[in-house]
């Protein structure tokens, strides 16, 4: 009348013998939300921002310029939103036009941009995309005004 429960029962074993066994579910789990924690943060632990800073000279006095030496491209967004090419007025839409013109003559690309601080920031980024299209390869933000 009396059933008998063998647990874990293979082989010859003594009655009511149990045979101990590791549960790794919790333990997957557990890597698993790490590994996805980690695949998460790991794009974002390698941004990186290249900055090239001038080399520091000794105390050489620099030469002064030369008549002949070209005149630097300085861009400038007053706080009305007009545009000024050194001293000239341009239009937005006649903008790149214009700096095509200038940079066919000159043998770099380099313009330097200035704006008012009170210039809201999409009319700036509007002025920088079309010196963009203009052909200017390498724009350097003053941080000194130039503004009169």
């Amino acid at each position: 009348m009396g059933a008998s429960i063998e647990v874990g029962g293979r082989g010859k074993r003594k009655r009511g013998q149990v045979r101990p066994s590791m549960n790794v579910t919790p333990l997957v789990d557990v890597v698993l939300v790490l590994l996805i924690i980690f695949m998460v943060i790991a794009p974002m632990m390698v941004k990186q921002f290249w900055l090239h800073m001038p080399k520091k000279t000794a105390a050489a006095q620099p030469e002064p310029p030369s008549p002949d030496d070209q005149v630097s491209i300085v861009m400038v967004v007053r706080s009305d939103g007009s545009l000024w090419i050194n001293q000239d007025r341009v239009e937005l839409a006649a903008l790149p036009e214009k700096l095509e013109r200038i940079f066919a003559a000159r043998s770099d690309r380099l313009m330097f941009f200035d704006a008012a601080a009170d210039v809201p920031y999409g009319t700036a980024m509007a002025a920088l995309d079309a010196a963009r299209g203009g052909g200017a390869v390498n724009i350097a933000v003053l941080t000194d005004t130039v503004l009169p």
